[in-house]
């Protein structure tokens, strides 16, 4: 939900924006939150800059509670922006890696292969290898906050993250960026209710339900019997990996098999691919919702203007 309400359409990539073609950055609604969001363009210059001013306020905690801490160069990391997301809704990536889900023996040694020189390098590492256990629990405690308890879990391992139980780092991050948590605010909960159930009206809309149905008849001829709705096809690949992950129980899958789920999705991609194209099916999605965008913002100027107000002017 968080992930929907902060980049609308993200998870159905159209376009560049230009020659009349529409993006996920054209939502209506992310351009509406842009002063909570801070904008629905990935800049990577004001994210190098916040990590950087995070890691001085958590050294600066470190060492108020007595350890040493160097900040840490956050640009190590892999972060992926929309031009990567644009460089995989190519004919030739998915002939190649599909919707990039089944890995390998072969992917993984490549992956790193190509991450060889770049492996990430803790400027802690020493420092903390000189603590002893007891020493580094409590470090480790003081710079992530202490471990959720047995009885705090969710059934699937999932907790409520509270940056005021996240150590240093998370009162870094706050400080930083701020609460942005507004789909968690009771105040606002009838507003994020809402949203969701658009999403799901979407869906419902005339348009959307014809171009699945014209997507559905292509895959068909295509040797895909069965599929209703796009997201039909990646998640039968998923399902079937999960089932793999299952029933190996922690012990390594046989490449063999690996391979010839990994070829069945590229085939399914393709397929998927080429319908899409033929339909139009991203701008088609896309100019249906952002009218639906654009109704829910007529529908909810007040609750959406009360919600910036508070959000964007650092009150909550």
């Amino acid at each position: 939900m968080a992930s929907a309400l902060v980049l609308a359409g993200c998870s159905s990539p159209g376009g560049s924006g230009t020659d009349g073609e529409l993006s996920w950055e054209d939502s209506p609604l992310s351009k509406y939150l842009e002063p909570v969001n801070g904008g629905a363009a990935f800049d990577e210059d004001a994210w190098a800059e916040q990590q950087k001013k995070s890691e001085e306020l958590v050294a600066a905690c470190m060492s108020d509670e007595g350890f040493e801490y160097k900040p840490v160069d956050q640009s190590q990391g892999v972060m992926m922006s929309p031009d990567d997301f644009e460089d995989q809704n190519t004919e030739e990536w998915v002939a190649a890696n599909g919707w990039g889900m089944v890995q390998t023996q072969a992917d993984i040694d490549k992956m790193q292969s190509e991450s060889e020189g770049e492996e990430f390098v803790d400027p802690n590492q020493e420092y903390v290898e000189s603590l002893s256990a007891t020493e580094q629990e409590a470090y480790y405690a003081t710079l992530y906050g202490v471990p959720p308890a047995e009885e705090e879990l969710g059934e699937d391992g999932s907790y409520e993250y509270n940056w005021e139980t996240a150590g240093c780092q998370g009162a870094a991050q706050h400080e930083v960026q701020g609460d942005t948590n507004y789909w968690e605010d009771e105040e606002f909960a009838p507003l994020v209710e809402s949203m969701g159930a658009m999403w799901e009206d979407l869906q419902k809309r005339p348009e959307i339900v014809e171009l699945d149905a014209k997507w559905s008849d292509c895959m068909a001829d295509a040797g895909y019997a069965d599929l209703k709705t796009r997201s039909e096809a990646s998640m039968g690949i998923s399902e079937e990996m999960n089932a793999l992950y299952e029933e190996s129980q922690g012990e390594q899958i046989d490449d063999a098999v690996l391979k010839e789920l990994k070829e069945r999705e590229i085939d399914m991609a393709l397929a998927d691919f080429r319908c899409a194209k033929d339909l139009d099916y991203n701008n088609v999605q896309l100019k249906a919702q952002f009218a639906q965008e654009e109704q829910f913002i007529e529908d909810h100027k007040a609750e959406l203007d009360a919600l910036v107000a508070a959000y964007s002017t650092g009150k909550k």
